[in-house]
């Protein structure tokens, strides 16, 4: 799996969802609601856990698996959200951090 890239895992959700004739419904609106409903399936693995219960989840491999599910699902529609928005996730993300460095500087 060392081949990965951001590029890549867009084109193969891209082709995957070609391949089902999807694009239709993939559009910017239809993603980031996909998205969010991702977002609450992952928020919800860890509904009503302690902070210590939530920080020890990984080591119950069922609940690993569904959080590693759910993280992935979330991933998959935030880069395909992008894609349709031709957004560059890495560069995106790099401003936004060099903005928030800039916005909250560490104490003195």
């Amino acid at each position: 799996m060392a081949d990965l890239d951001i590029a890549s895992l867009q084109e193969r959700l891209s082709e995957f969802a070609a391949a089902r004739e999807w694009g239709r419904y993939h559009t910017p609106k239809n993603l980031a609601m996909a998205l969010m409903v991702e977002a609450g399936e992952l928020a919800e693995i860890f509904q009503w856990l302690t902070p210590e219960e939530s920080a020890d989840v990984m080591s119950d491999p069922e609940k690993a698996f569904r959080v590693r599910d759910e993280v992935a699902d979330v991933l998959a529609y935030l880069l395909q959200l992008a894609s349709a928005c031709e957004v560059d996730v890495l560069t995106a993300l790099a401003d936004k951090i060099d903005r928030n460095e800039r916005r909250f500087p560490p104490p003195e």
